[in-house]
């Protein structure tokens, strides 16, 4: 944290100039990318960026001011005051005082490593596939969080992440494929954990042949599996209940996916561990699906019918933003069958890997473009599918579905491949 600026300083000014109430959100974080491009390290960076946003409350009337890099205390808490002036009053629902530090113990990795990682990555590919081009992005990040306010609450967490990317282009002829793989955490020290994934898939699509046509099952691939997740998340946030436009408003303890779906938040697991939530509650793990059955949805402090109801789950979009409700870890239950053993039962579908296009709205429609898919015939991946579009509905093409058991992260979720029964597909060839 900055000389130039504490959270105590701000919260005594903001005191002095009249606020009943203040809180402060400081956040930082440093990043040291490697880039690689055409096959070649191309650039090696350092970036920092220091925010701070500070919530006062005066006569009940809330402003919020947000600033970035170096920044004058009293000229902060001046532009929130001033802006407090223009509101009416609000309930200020700031968490119960505790104060807690959780801190990544883990060092840094070097710049040397993670230029060692990227190396042996795309020479891994370009022995199989030396025509290929490779760019991509090996990165160690350290962030840092503290939340403070007047009450006595003061959080504090740091943590130390890893990830990297690797796309790769192909070009024959007129042919263009761009296959991308992402990893975290140690894997991407370890090249085979990321070019495994990639190698497969070129060899998938070496040949390109027609695809099917009309109501057909599809396999999507766990890299694709927002099209079906982020619906859900939508569908279970508290907010949208509150408002009465999530689809499931009213079906607390029905079934309303495949029995083959239970879905947890775990807010203690994997990369993106978080212990507590922008609004300074303590994250909690919750079953939101259960066999298929709706037991839960996520709140912030907002969006229950009583503060007490929040279930930790506000973050902010940004500095400038209030908490809202949002998904710490969506964790999906595995299957007990490999993606190979859901390819193998499918007689005549769709592999869906990569998308383009819009997602689907709350009610679950949706057309997309089909990236990168293959065609599967008699349980075999038998080449590439192009020019082709699927269509369906995510509540719909849930009810029936199969899951893997190929964890990974992708984004947020924990998330398998999924096999549907069966969606629409429309293909120019």
């Amino acid at each position: 944290m900055s000389n130039e600026l504490q959270p105590e300083q701000l919260l005594d000014l903001a005191r002095r100039s009249g606020a009943e109430l203040a809180e402060v959100y400081w956040s930082s974080s440093e990043s040291r990318p490697v880039y690689f491009e055409a096959n070649e390290l191309k650039q090696l960076e350092s970036t920092q960026s220091e925010g701070v946003a500070l919530r006062l409350w005066r006569q009940g009337k809330p402003g919020l001011a947000v600033a970035y890099g170096p920044v004058d205390p009293q000229q902060l808490v001046d532009r929130a005051c001033a802006l407090s002036d223009l509101n009416d009053p609000e309930e200020p629902l700031l968490a119960e005082p505790w104060q807690a530090q959780f801190l990544d113990k883990r060092s840094p990795v070097e710049r040397e490593a993670l230029i060692t990682a990227g190396q042996a990555a795309i020479a891994q590919i370009r022995d199989r596939y030396p025509a290929v081009l490779c760019s991509g992005e090996w990165s160690c990040s350290q962030e840092a969080v503290r939340l403070i306010d007047s009450r006595g609450l003061d959080l504090q967490q740091q943590d130390v992440s890893l990830s990297a990317y690797l796309q790769v282009e192909w070009t024959r002829g007129e042919d263009f494929l761009a296959v991308g793989e992402e990893a975290l955490e140690n894997a991407i020290l370890d090249p085979a954990a990321l070019t495994a994934s990639i190698l497969q898939r070129l060899q998938w699509a070496e040949q390109s042949v027609s695809a099917p046509q009309g109501q057909r099952p599809v396999v999507i691939a766990a890299r694709a599996t927002d099209l079906l997740w982020g619906t859900v998340q939508a569908a279970l946030n508290g907010q949208r209940v509150q408002e009465g436009s999530s689809p499931w408003s009213e079906r607390l303890g029905d079934r309303v996916l495949s029995p083959a779906v239970t879905l947890r938040q775990q807010p203690d697991f994997g990369p993106y561990a978080c212990p507590f939530d922008d609004a300074g509650d303590r994250t909690q793990s919750l079953m939101l699906i259960e066999a298929g059955v709706l037991r839960q949805f996520y709140r912030d402090r907002r969006c229950g019918k009583h503060p007490s109801e929040t279930t930790g789950n506000g973050f902010r979009p940004g500095l400038g933003s209030y908490p809202q409700p949002a998904l710490v870890n969506c964790c999906l239950e595995p299957g007990m069958a490999s993606l190979p053993e859901l390819i193998a039962a499918i007689d005549d579908g769709i592999l869906l890997d990569q998308t383009l296009g819009g997602g689907p709205d709350l009610a679950g429609d949706f057309s997309v473009n089909v990236d990168l898919g293959y065609r599967i015939q008699n349980g075999q991946i038998t080449g590439r599918v192009k020019d082709t579009m699927l269509a369906g509905n995510v509540y719909t093409a849930l009810q029936g579905c199969q899951l893997a058991n190929d964890l990974s992260w992708q984004g947020n979720c924990w998330t398998p491949a999924i096999a549907v029964p069966a969606l629409s597909v429309v293909s120019a060839l």
